[in-house]
């Protein structure tokens, strides 16, 4: 009887860690598919394409004070590629404390250049007519 038992759990925990692992496949599938998306709007040489993703703070740039106000940083992504985000700092909060290494999410709008491409419309919509973005950092949200 005891090993019958034994043999249950051992079972019942294997099928506790396979519903686990399948979580992590779908979020390690997720990634890959945003990054996927970056990447072949780079390849194609499209702009104005929808993503979401993930970096790595390469470098910070001055803000840029031409016409709207932008935090300007550089990302470096898990595929390699390199992507300037331009946050609208006029509209949403500029990212707090940010250094080079610290991981950002960001949801915004592709725009091809040579360099690995912008990711811009990190904030709400003022007017309302199309989707907002947002930047991740730290536990804080801005949009």
């Amino acid at each position: 009887m005891n090993r019958l038992i034994s043999i249950l759990a051992f079972i019942a925990a294997c099928c506790v860690g396979w519903g686990h692992a399948g979580e992590t496949l779908r979020f390690a599938d997720a990634s890959t598919a945003r990054n996927e998306a970056i990447a072949s709007a780079f390849r194609d040489q499209r702009s104005g394409v929808p993503v979401t993703g993930e970096g790595v703070v390469a470098r910070i740039l001055p803000d840029d004070n031409d016409g709207h106000r932008h935090q300007r940083f550089i990302l470096n992504l898990p595929s390699g590629q390199t992507l300037l985000i331009a946050h609208n700092i006029d509209i949403a909060p500029r990212l707090a404390s940010l250094k080079p290494g610290d991981s950002v999410a960001f949801k915004g709008v592709y725009e091809w250049n040579a360099k690995g491409g912008t990711v811009h419309w990190t904030h709400r919509d003022p007017n309302g007519h199309r989707p907002g973005g947002w930047l991740q950092h730290g536990g804080q949200t801005v949009q």
